[in-house]
């Protein structure tokens, strides 16, 4: 069965792109292609079908794509949210992360790329580089006990933040490479819980 997949980007030229190279690929069935969050939820508010994947630029008119992902998800809450943008800091990143985003992709990525990343997600993959390992160690370090790290999730972070490759971490700690993809998507989903139980304004990874 092909995935139902939905692209968000303003930039007409890079939507075509995303669109004719995507929606051509044999793993993917393109339910919706639209300039910014409130035209993609205008479209599945007709009728159309509901998308596995969403990806979409953040810097977006109306809402951002940051701020689309909760608004997504209301409507498709199996949909899993791929950013991408032209911006390659980690605090954005961690951001779009606490925020529910499974991935982050730079548009200079290649095509192939981009449907490799994609097709990846989808696989259980969520990409966690050093930079964001620290990020995650800073902001559970304080955290109160039902929202630490547990002893093997730490182990994992710690290995990713020294720079090791999922399969290094997999090596050294004996384990397979699901496997620690597996504990990557539970930190993701401990971020996500934490991050909306958070009073507003409060930032602990700051």
């Amino acid at each position: 069965m092909k995935i139902r997949l939905a692209i968000v980007e303003d930039q007409l030229v890079i939507r075509e792109a995303l669109h004719t190279y995507l929606c051509a690929q044999p793993e993917f069935e393109c339910v919706a292609v639209a300039g910014s969050v409130e035209e993609l939820l205008e479209l599945l508010a007709a009728g159309g079908l509901l998308p596995r994947l969403v990806l979409s630029d953040i810097g977006l008119p109306g809402a951002t794509g940051i701020e689309g992902i909760g608004l997504i998800r209301e409507v498709a809450p199996q949909a899993e949210v791929v950013l991408i943008t032209v911006y390659q800091d980690a605090d954005r990143t961690f951001q779009a992360l606490c925020a529910g985003a499974v991935g982050y992709l730079v548009k200079s990525t290649p095509l192939p790329a981009i449907k490799q990343a994609l097709l990846d997600v989808l696989a259980g993959g969520a990409p966690m580089s050093p930079a964001i390992a620290r990020h995650v160690m800073r902001y559970f370090r304080p955290a109160a006990p039902s929202a630490v790290l547990t002893p093997r999730e730490q182990q994992i972070v710690e290995a990713l933040e020294q720079g090791l490759s999922y399969k290094l971490v997999a090596d050294r700690l004996g384990i397979s490479l699901n496997t620690v993809r597996a504990y990557i998507r539970t930190v993701y989903d401990k971020l996500q819980i934490n991050s909306k139980a958070e009073l507003p304004g409060r930032k602990r990874h700051a």
